[in-house]
């Protein structure tokens, strides 16, 4: 009786995904709600491929997701994803049914998984992956993540045993799960831009996991980010298996080592967020059994998602759309630290808004003051327009943060806040938006390069 209904279940998803592309839907989640809803042990029936890779963690997932596949289809090879970023039960179920012939046999022999961490309970129990690779874990929105201990311990618990983990080893959160799995760890050398006290709001561990005893940082990168020990129980950062050194910004090169050799890696963008992915990623395919020159050379054609960053280069005039979560403080405190360290002028543009997307509104507003808009309290940074349904709110937090009222420009129409901008040749904009903006932040990048290219002189 179990498997009719399973079978039913997945031919009823199946025909709803071209019924679904027609009304111009992506098909990303709806078909695996409709198989769940049939047979609620449908996960437990579906085909899965031979070799799974997970990619979970609190910031970060979508990127190195969609860049471990890039690399694998670099290297000829073709893999099942769910590279839209629906991470859930039901995106991993549509990224299954997709993947699975009418008898629910899978079609692929490897499939790589961006995985919502808060979803491993319903998730790992039926899908086990080969390898989990694990970017971080920071606090996240109140709403949903809580603490970042209460995820850690939610992935201890489901997290397969058969799993290998890939960890940040200079993450003292993320790289104690699971303590019983076969792991290796990642981590970035000591750079001379280092610090041994944390400078911002966010902290998510200040003492020793083991003793309570204070932690003394060798190194500190930002938040907890960093090489730790505890000077009562020797409780101390893990030693990497995978190494980044030897950072060079002016040639955009990585070098990334392990017992077994090393190689120079061109960056795929030059924010430590994402040279700590490039390092993390390499870490995985070494673990596969890829050599440092092939996942080099395939590494150069994998890309940021183009809807966390794009730059778009217009008549002097560089305009830059930035993914900053809403309700996420640590996802935007690294953006703004990342573009108030560009060279040149700026202007800002504010418009990470969650009140567009009615399931996931919120009225709460204290993540603004963990979030380190401090940052942008910075002589290079020449504007700041603040726009959407949140203007306000961000225009107060900037004075909070010190922000000259000056400098600030509170215009609600997201479009009219584009036209206000002011813009000169050898500027750069830096657009902030949200996940529940995409449509809107389009139309400004629209704005802003129609208006870049009638400067003149």
């Amino acid at each position: 009786m179990g498997q009719i209904r399973f079978l039913f279940a997945l031919w009823a998803a199946k025909m709803s995904i071209p019924v679904m592309k027609l009304t111009g839907h992506n098909a990303t989640n709806y078909p695996g709600q409709i198989a769940i809803n049939i047979c609620p042990d449908f996960l437990k029936y579906i085909g899965k491929p031979e070799h799974i890779i997970s990619v979970t963690g609190t910031n970060g997932k979508t990127t190195v997701n969609n860049m471990v596949v890039d690399i694998f289809e670099a290297s000829g090879k073709k893999v099942l994803s769910n590279r839209a970023g629906s991470n859930t039960r039901t995106g991993i179920t549509t990224a299954l049914i997709k993947g699975a012939k009418l008898s629910g046999k899978p079609k692929y022999d490897t499939a790589v998984f961006e995985t919502d961490e808060r979803s491993s309970l319903r998730i790992f129990p039926w899908v086990k992956p080969e390898y989990i690779l694990v970017t971080n874990l920071f606090r996240d929105s109140i709403m949903r993540n809580g603490h970042p201990e209460f995820i850690g311990g939610l992935l201890t618990k489901y997290i397969p045993k058969s799993s290998k983990l890939i960890l940040n080893g200079d993450d003292l959160i993320s790289c104690q799960i699971a303590p019983d799995n076969k792991r290796v760890y990642y981590g970035i050398d000591k750079l001379d831009s280092d610090l041994t006290e944390c400078i911002n709001l966010i902290n998510d561990i200040r003492i020793c996991p083991k003793c309570a005893g204070k932690l003394e940082y060798d190194y500190l990168r930002y938040h907890h980010i960093g090489k730790a020990r505890c000077k009562d129980c020797g409780f101390a950062s893990p030693e990497y298996d995978y190494t980044g050194s030897k950072i060079d910004y002016e040639k955009q090169l990585v070098t990334i080592s392990d017992k077994n050799g090393s190689a120079d890696y061109e960056f795929v963008n030059d924010s430590i967020f994402n040279i700590y992915n490039m390092v993390a990623i390499t870490a995985l395919f070494r673990e596969m059994g890829y050599s440092h020159e092939t996942i080099s050379e395939c590494m150069k054609k994998a890309k940021v998602v183009e809807s966390r960053y794009k730059l778009v280069e217009e008549n002097g005039v560089k305009i830059i759309t930035q993914l900053a979560k809403e309700k996420n403080a640590l996802a935007i405190s690294r953006a703004f630290d990342y573009v108030k360290d560009l060279p040149g002028d700026k202007t800002v543009i504010l418009m990470m808004n969650c009140l567009y997307d009615e399931q996931h509104w919120s009225e709460n507003t204290c993540w603004m003051y963990d979030c380190d808009f401090e940052f942008l309290n910075n002589d290079s940074i020449k504007e700041i327009v603040v726009s959407g349904p949140r203007a306000r709110d961000y225009r107060l937090r900037l004075l909070f943060a010190g922000v000259s009222d000056d400098k600030i420009k509170v215009m609600p129409d997201e479009l009219e806040g584009a036209k206000a901008v002011s813009m000169k040749k050898g500027d750069t904009v830096c657009v902030f938006h949200g996940v529940d903006s995409f449509d809107i932040t389009q139309d400004v990048r629209k704005v802003l390069v129609e208006r870049a290219g009638k400067l003149e002189g």
